[in-house]
């Protein structure tokens, strides 16, 4: 059994003063306990606290990152970014995947991510043909989250169209494309090769509205269904005016009001973006207790818009983080975009707080921990007895409350820096540093 002490570590009661942690054989928290001397455990700097899950993820766009920042002849958008995406993926084999996987993830674990949801909807070979092996791709991302040693919830998406109507998919979408009964055959060897790896979870999605039909969405739902464990459900939501446009020409609603006539709604599900959802689609995915799964450092470098974090959380809806296109892999700055742009559109100062919570840096990180947690389906998001042990310690000036302390390495540009990070009781990141990969940065 693995011990750790933390002078101060965020507990989910609030902060705590000398905390002894305990980590089980299997990767478990087996106790915390606050007001306890270090009786030889291995000391963790500065504050503690749970690692933070990310919820979406395409690992293999961190090669892409930072070179599309040329502007073209007429203009760019989302669109114009997504066709550069494809020309690159093209050249991406197996192998290729496997290692920028492995770095992205390696990254993320040295920013203080212990989870990652990896929405995999890259099946096929270039050209569209099926590899030998169909879980040949999706083996690649487990390979990689062994490597590293971040939990992974791995979702793998059905894609099967290119826009409403079931128009047909594009030369360059067939590496996304599988029919549903092959989809299902793919998730279902998933299942049985990696449901009973306590560092994998399952997670399943139809991409989008767009990519899918709306009959596939009760299937998918029991598909989900089919197996004992509790299988969350992820999906693109409302990101581009485009889409909803095509939605209400195709079918006379919004997609997420379309989602919501389709399937029953659940805290199964995460809805990724919803940046142009109506009020009532928001107060939709609120009141069934669904997450809204927000990207602020893609969805700014995409132009997707804004969505309104504030209102939502304060009517009841849940939230999470995720590093989408890996652009950016962040925590403070995936943190510190969402509560900044709710500023720019505001005008206002330091809005995402609750009663009784009014320090920012603090309800962020417990709020979009513990939507993360949900979202990956996994027992994590909390340092507490029975969660897998994801702890991370951020080095703070001595002396410093704790909340100062943590809006200080939230909203001090350079000021998170992750010392040392335990995913599922591995002491994957020490003094700052992957302990078993030399990521180039």
């Amino acid at each position: 059994m693995s011990v750790y002490f933390a002078r101060h570590a965020l507990l989910p009661e609030g902060w705590a003063k000398d905390v002894r942690f305990e980590v089980s054989s299997s990767g478990d928290l087996a106790s915390v306990t606050p007001g306890c001397a270090p009786d030889g455990a291995s000391f963790l700097q500065g504050l503690v606290l749970p690692g933070m899950p990310n919820v979406h993820s395409h690992a293999f766009q961190r090669a892409f990152a930072g070179r599309t920042e040329r502007a073209g002849p007429s203009g760019d958008s989302f669109w114009t970014w997504r066709e550069a995406m494809y020309e690159m993926l093209e050249t991406i084999e197996p192998d290729e995947f496997e290692a920028i996987a492995t770095d992205a993830y390696a990254t993320m674990l040295e920013a203080g991510y212990t989870t990652v949801c990896e929405f995999h909807y890259v099946h096929n070979a270039p050209g569209g043909a099926p590899y030998a092996r169909r879980t040949e791709l999706a083996d690649r991302i487990v390979a990689a989250a062994r490597r590293t040693g971040i939990g992974l919830t791995l979702v793998p998406v059905l894609y099967r169209y290119s826009d409403f109507g079931a128009q047909p998919p594009q030369p360059r979408q067939l590496r996304f494309v599988l029919s549903f009964d092959t989809f299902a055959g793919l998730w279902r060897e998933l299942y049985d090769a990696y449901g009973a790896d306590a560092q994998i979870a399952l997670g399943l999605s139809p991409h989008s509205l767009r990519a899918v039909a709306v009959a596939d969405l009760p299937l998918l739902v029991e598909l989900a269904g089919s197996v004992p464990a509790r299988v969350p459900i992820h999906m693109h939501a409302s990101e581009q005016l485009r889409e909803v446009e095509a939605c209400l020409a195709v079918h006379g609603t919004t997609p997420i009001a379309l989602l919501a006539q389709s399937v029953a709604l659940d805290a199964r599900w995460c809805l990724i973006h919803c940046t142009h959802a109506t009020d009532f689609e928001r107060r939709t995915i609120a009141e069934c207790g669904a997450v809204a799964g927000l990207c602020p450092t893609t969805e700014a470098s995409l132009g997707d818009g804004i969505f309104p974090a504030v209102q939502f959380v304060r009517a009841g809806g849940r939230i999470a983080v995720g590093t989408d296109s890996n652009v950016s892999i962040d925590v403070s700055e995936e943190l510190r975009w969402l509560e900044y742009v709710q500023r720019l559109a505001s005008r206002e100062r330091n809005l995402m707080h609750a009663e009784g919570e009014p320090f920012v840096g603090t309800y962020l990180y417990e709020t979009t921990a513990r939507g993360g947690a949900q979202a990956s389906g996994r027992a994590i998001g909390a340092l507490a007895a029975g969660r897998r042990a994801d702890l991370i310690s951020i080095a703070c000036d001595a002396g410093t409350e704790p909340d100062t302390a943590l809006g200080v390495a939230l909203f001090r540009s350079g000021a998170w820096k992750p010392e040392d990070v335990i995913a599922g009781g591995r002491h994957v990141v020490r003094d700052g540093r992957h302990a078993g990969l030399a990521v180039e940065k």
